[in-house]
């Protein structure tokens, strides 16, 4: 593969780093950086999305529970009817019905109320729940803390033994609110060829070395289209993109991107004001070589 015209592009975007795999094979390592442990932003969202497939493999939660059964001491003393008609699965569409985006990276140093469900949940629900896409860290904040409710351990420790050991992810950081939840919607910190590695389990429908970490299910119906959002299409957690792709995509250019037709992973980290030029120069330059 011949990268020397998104070399170009990469140094103009800043990014930071790009491997590509084909066929279960690594065809391109690139690095314009040291690759180190870096915050993948919303691309941790996806991360969450896998937690919560295993967690309904494992019986501990159902995507048609309703929000404010799972919510019973963080509801607001009136409970709208759209908050009533929520379910688990309106967590991970980004249509959960509120009218702007809560918990968000520019928000929560801020916030007074340290119960973070509970603040999300107080907050105006003008929309039928699954009707309006809102693009909201609230949905994956709060499935991400039913998983860890329901299992007893936060999401690093949940993950560990059931994703990211297997993947050779070792006790990575992962940002918490308050009270030590882990934040789902954001800030898991990770190296390129970690994140790598979660696109080829995806590739591969969950089965990792003979052992189905996720299930086929699941990888399936958390990356298809759940919800219109005026582009591509978004699934449980991951953007759907040209191609029939799909990926978990994080804030200034994290990006792992899975083609099935082309049998394929493209993963790059960056640190980018224009992501979406680099999403671009993936479409562009380096697809038509896979």
């Amino acid at each position: 593969m011949d990268l020397r015209e998104f070399s170009l592009s990469a140094e103009r975007l800043r990014v930071l780093g790009i491997i590509v795999s084909r066929d279960g094979e690594q065809i391109v390592r690139q690095m314009y950086e040291a690759p180190i442990r870096r915050n993948l932003y919303s691309a941790s969202k996806s991360f969450t999305s896998a937690a919560v497939g295993i967690a309904v493999r494992e019986g501990l939660l159902s995507l048609d529970e309703k929000i404010a059964d799972a919510f019973r001491e963080e509801l607001p003393e009136k409970v709208p009817d759209n908050l009533a008609k929520a379910t688990v699965r309106d967590l991970l569409t980004m249509c959960l019905g509120h009218d702007r985006g809560w918990l968000m990276g520019e928000d929560r140093p801020y916030y007074r109320d340290r119960n973070w469900a509970r603040l999300a949940l107080a907050q105006p629900f003008p929309y039928e729940p699954g009707t309006r896409f809102v693009y909201d860290n609230s949905g994956p904040y709060l499935a991400g803390l039913l998983v860890q409710r329901r299992a007893g351990t936060d999401l690093v420790r949940y993950l560990m033994p059931r994703l990211f050991e297997p993947l050779g992810i070792y006790l990575p950081t992962w940002e918490t609110d308050p009270y030590g939840n882990t934040f789902g919607a954001g800030g898991l910190f990770l190296t390129i060829d970690e994140l790598h590695r979660f696109g080829e389990l995806y590739l591969a429908k969950g089965n990792w070395n003979g052992r189905q970490l996720i299930s086929e299910a699941w990888v399936d119906v958390s990356t298809a289209k759940q919800a219109e959002n005026g582009g591509d299409g978004y699934g449980y957690l991951f953007w759907r993109g040209e191609y029939n792709s799909y990926r978990a995509d994080g804030k200034y250019g994290q990006f792992t991107i899975i083609f099935e037709k082309k049998n394929a992973v493209v993963t790059l980290t960056a640190e980018s004001r224009a992501a979406g030029d680099i999403l671009r120069a993936v479409y562009d330059i380096v697809y038509p070589q896979l």
